[in-house]
């Protein structure tokens, strides 16, 4: 008799699990794990290299490498049981298999930039499943298309299609080190927005394993999958394997200027005027607010500093032009601008050496880590003047530099064309996202920290849309609700989804329920099954 393969020793497996309830099976043993993901692979000692237990001398160090928030970083942080880099698309699937069969949940991380720790986290026993491995890039310069891996980090995307051909880009993240997985999952904005979009809406295949075990390409998935994990959080619903995307061309050098302008210099009032100038700027400019309180050179009391951060596709002469007609207020000489490279400028976003591209754009671990929490705002129409004043008063509160506020520019542009359907993600018809965040550096101000950080969105409220009150599902805030730790109902979960996908949520559970029935994929904020 010929002896029964790996993969369809597997196959065999995954299906007599589907006829066993997902309640019934024992409680999960850490040994037992690990020995189910020796027993069903091909090659037990290649992937033993990938398992770490908590025993493991290195547990700690690969767990804590992709931890950009000190919040999770404390001993009383619940950890995973076990972390598995996986290395192979058979030891996914290996690693879904056993943990039905053990109960323990699957938390999946790219990047680890998650607001709230939900792809490392989770207070029901669990492993992690890191993406790292997963980062190989093909870049297709004719054909204008790129292959990446869900773990690929969005500078190593970057810095890959530079070397390839320096006049192609993608719409993606300011900041180098945010997983492209996640970062795609959940929408994906980034200095081209108005240009072309977001992330997802230049994706036009992608490779999965969905709950049965099974590799799904765009084709395989269906459209209503592959609807689902461009902007819907890709977790609810799959392991990503990677993601295809299309290119756009962009000039090799462009124009910057970091521009700082304090209460005393009038900044309440170009905050005001930028409103209005933004969504008219040509699409090839993009002019981010940055807000903080810093401590005055000139009184050494305490003020707000608006730092006005641009990125012109273009030469300076003709931002000039542009900005004496539209913006003079600011008041921008040449002397305030820059000429780079277009791959220079993320490192310059950053605040990273430009000088060597190639370690500020492919490094994977930050080096600043802060306790933070952050909240997030669609603005669809102009704050007026006084409630400018009065948000700038509460950031004031805070010691220089612990608050901020980031208003990203979205409106004027191709935003406004596609439709709110076209993905999971609906914010299309807005001004601008207005990012929140608070940091602190000690462990005992944490409460009063998140405390302030509430008041200031409870201030912010009077001047968004409250119907519902929407919120970006990349900058995850559990403030707005959670799932139960067994079967949450779709309407509970309403409560969290509506903000990050307004009607786009009932389509969403229609997905879930079609391609995830048992509800394998689930963290915090996960997608929810209809009952």
């Amino acid at each position: 008799m010929r002896k029964m393969s790996y993969s369809t020793m597997l196959q065999f497996a995954f299906l007599l699990l589907c006829s066993i309830s997902w309640a019934s099976a024992s409680h999960p043993s850490r040994g037992d794990f690990v020995q189910c993901l020796l027993n069903y692979t091909d090659s037990p000692s290649y992937f033993a290299k990938a398992i770490y237990t908590q025993n493991s001398s290195s547990f700690t160090s690969v767990l804590d490498q992709y931890i950009h928030n000190l919040r999770f970083l404390l001993p009383e942080v619940p950890k995973p049981l076990v972390i598995i880099t996986a290395l192979t698309e058979n030891q996914i699937q290996t690693a879904i298999f056993c943990s039905k069969k053990y109960r323990l949940q699957m938390r999946i991380r790219s990047g680890g930039h998650d607001f709230e720790g939900s792809s490392y986290t989770s207070n029901v026993p669990f492993f992690v499943l890191d993406m790292s491995n997963f980062r190989s890039i093909s870049i297709d310069v004719k054909g204008q298309t790129a292959w990446v891996g869900a773990g690929a980090t969005v500078g190593e995307v970057y810095y890959s299609i530079y070397e390839a051909n320096s006049t192609l880009g993608f719409p993606a993240a300011y900041c180098p080190t945010v997983g492209i997985g996640g970062h795609i999952s959940g929408g994906g904005y980034g200095p081209l927005v108005r240009q072309f979009g977001l992330a997802a809406d230049n994706v036009i295949d992608a490779r999965v394993i969905d709950a049965n075990g099974t590799v799904l390409d765009r084709k395989s998935m269906g459209e209503d999958l592959f609807w689902a994990i461009r902007g819907g959080g890709g977790a609810s619903f799959a392991v990503i394997l990677g993601y295809k995307l299309k290119l756009v061309e962009i000039p090799e050098k462009v124009t910057v200027f970091s521009i700082n302008r304090t209460w005393e210099q009038n900044a309440t009032q170009l905050l005001y005027k930028w409103q209005y100038i933004a969504p008219k700027l040509p699409l090839n400019l993009v002019i981010t607010p940055q807000i903080v309180s810093i401590n005055s050179n000139q009184t050494g009391k305490r003020t707000v500093q608006v730092t006005f951060v641009s990125v012109f596709r273009g030469e300076v002469d003709e931002l000039l032009s542009i900005m004496n007609q539209q913006f003079p207020e600011l008041g921008l000489k040449k002397e305030d601008c820059t000429e780079m490279l277009w791959i220079q400028y993320f490192a310059y976003a950053s605040g990273l050496p430009t000088s060597n591209i190639t370690e500020s754009l492919t490094s994977r671990v930050s080096s600043a880590k802060l306790y933070y929490k952050a909240k997030s705002d669609f603005v669809k129409e102009p704050i007026p003047e006084n409630g400018i004043e009065e948000i700038l008063r509460k950031l004031n509160e805070l010691p220089p530099f612990m608050g901020m506020l980031e208003w990203n520019h979205f409106g004027g542009g191709v935003m406004e064309t596609i439709p709110e359907s076209a993905t999971p993600f609906p914010h299309r018809g807005n001004l601008y996202l207005m990012c929140e965040g608070v940091s602190w550096d000690e462990q005992v101000v944490s409460k009063q920290r998140i405390d302030w950080l509430r008041k200031l969105y409870k201030v912010i409220g009077k001047y968004v849309p409250n119907n519902p009150r929407a919120a970006y599902a990349n900058s995850r805030d559990l403030d707005l609700g959670v799932n139960n730790k067994g079967i949450t109902s779709v309407e509970k979960a309403r409560i969290w989804g509506a903000p990050y996908f307004k009607n786009n949520f009932d389509r969403l559970v229609q997905v879930k329920t079609k391609v995830d029935p048992y509800n394998f994929f689930k963290n915090e904020q996960s997608i929810p099954i209809s009952q």
